[in-house]
């Protein structure tokens, strides 16, 4: 498309902003820069483009006479899109993108898709793994920390891109259209960005939005929404199921595997040859298989790949043993949700760090699930009064509280005995107390290394 020499403003200033700012630059469009925050460093933000560059960068408000000129906004994941300043603009009639309609825009060749509340970054991952297997040209961007926009004018037609998205990027796509999608569950998440779960929900969905009758959606059977989502679906749908014997899909059959395909039934591995622990990660490693044979990637290659996965950094990430105390990192776990798979993959006594930044989640399910593994909980960040009324609501009384997490770690290591296990799996964003969760997740390793 041919944006040469037309005015665009990206707003917000993250990672998508600076990517989305330095392909519009590559367009030839004449890029503002645009943050609401009149704090931050100008100059900070421009060394983030080349020394030719000639993106103008505006913070705090954004001029009336700026806004006319202005023939397309591109919106960083980060910005809720019922901004009172996002109205304004979209009351003017000027298209507003996010930063993963942008880019495939300009993108070549084939998508594969993974959205859900939970997983979404292990599946990429490994499903990214399965197609380099498979394809000399693979990209694995989006969610996952690589900016969709920062390679798509280097794909070509027979490139495949395996991008995880987040509802924050779903909720302003247009034409994106993958050719497999995903949802791997749903579970609340988001709600004081999206406010009401249906919201939420119809956000995951949007992945499918432009998918034909020709296209394939894996889907987690055991998610009720996402079942009945199947359902009314207008393309091809598969399942997965850690549960129970599907006819068509791939699923868990005791320890097996198995893929289940136009009546044919393929044992592809068991879960004692995976490197990824927990029932989650297997239902993670069976939607991506899902995905590659839906897409027709050989199940030799399927297997090779799942058996050689050794998972992702931050998710439930074994870290050292130090005077005989097991540390996990799974700083990843920014939801209850996500937190309960990290306290199920615990076979041991645990002293759990949680805490931080306030989603506007319910703590009610997480501390139900900790079924006698969790000897002492210690919390951190705005959230650990309301967490703590929680666990003392249901029973739950051993709370330690800290001011930082560097006294929260010195506390897990003095309550910690040899055959325990450290785990850190928060249950909240890192927001606040970290940039992202993979600070707060380096930082726990940096702890765990100098001991």
């Amino acid at each position: 498309m041919d944006l040469r020499g037309k005015k665009v403003l990206v707003f917000g200033t993250g990672i998508s902003g600076i990517g989305a700012g330095a392909l519009l630059e590559r367009a030839q469009a004449s890029v503002i820069l645009y943050d609401g925050n009149e704090n931050l460093d100008k100059e900070n933000l421009r060394k983030h483009f080349a020394a030719e560059s000639s993106v103008e960068i505006l913070l705090g408000s954004l001029p009336l006479e700026v806004m006319d000129q202005l023939e397309l906004v591109v919106l960083s994941p980060g910005v809720p899109t019922d901004l009172p300043l996002v109205n304004q603009l979209r009351e003017r009639e000027i298209p507003i993108w996010g930063e993963v309609e942008l880019a495939y825009r300009f993108a070549s060749g084939e998508v594969l898709a993974i959205t859900g509340t939970n997983g979404k970054t292990t599946t990429t991952a490994l499903l990214g793994e399965i197609m380099k297997a498979y394809r000399d040209s693979v990209f694995v961007v989006g969610n996952i920390g690589t900016p969709y926009t920062g390679a798509s004018l280097e794909m070509k037609e027979d490139s495949v891109t395996v991008a995880e998205m987040s509802s924050f990027q779903l909720e302003t796509i247009d034409t994106f259209h993958p050719k497999v999608s995903a949802i791997l569950n749903i579970t609340p998440d988001h709600l004081n960005r999206h406010h009401t779960m249906e919201a939420y929900i119809q956000a995951k969905e949007e992945i499918t939005k432009n998918q034909t009758e020709e296209d394939v959606c894996v889907l987690n059977y055991e998610d009720e929404v996402l079942r009945a989502f199947g359902e009314k679906l207008h393309t091809q749908v598969l399942y997965f199921s850690s549960q129970r014997i599907l006819e068509e899909g791939i699923y868990l059959d005791g320890e097996k595997i198995v893929l289940s395909l136009n009546g044919e039934k393929t044992e592809i591995c068991t879960v004692n040859e995976l490197n990824i622990l927990g029932t989650h990660n297997h239902e993670n490693a069976m939607a991506a298989a899902a995905m590659a044979a839906a897409y027709g990637v050989p199940v030799e290659i399927i297997r090779k790949t799942l058996k050689e996965f050794q998972g992702v950094e931050h998710r439930i990430e074994f870290v050292a043993e130090k005077d005989g105390v097991v540390y996990y990192n799974d700083s990843k776990g920014t939801n209850p949700d996500a937190a309960i798979k990290g306290i199920q993959a615990m076979n041991r006594p645990t002293v759990l760090i949680g805490g931080g930044y306030d989603k506007d989640s319910a703590y009610d399910e997480w501390i139900n699930a900790f079924d006698g593994k969790v000897k002492k909980l210690v919390l951190i960040g705005a959230t650990r009064e309301k967490i703590a009324q929680t666990a003392e609501k249901l029973g739950f009384h051993e709370i330690v509280m800290a001011d930082t997490f560097e006294e929260a770690f010195e506390k897990c290591v003095e309550y910690a005995e040899p055959g325990d296990a450290v785990l850190l799996s928060p249950a909240c964003a890192s927001w606040g107390m970290f940039k992202n969760y993979e600070q707060r997740g380096d930082k726990f390793k940096e702890l765990v290394n100098q001991l």
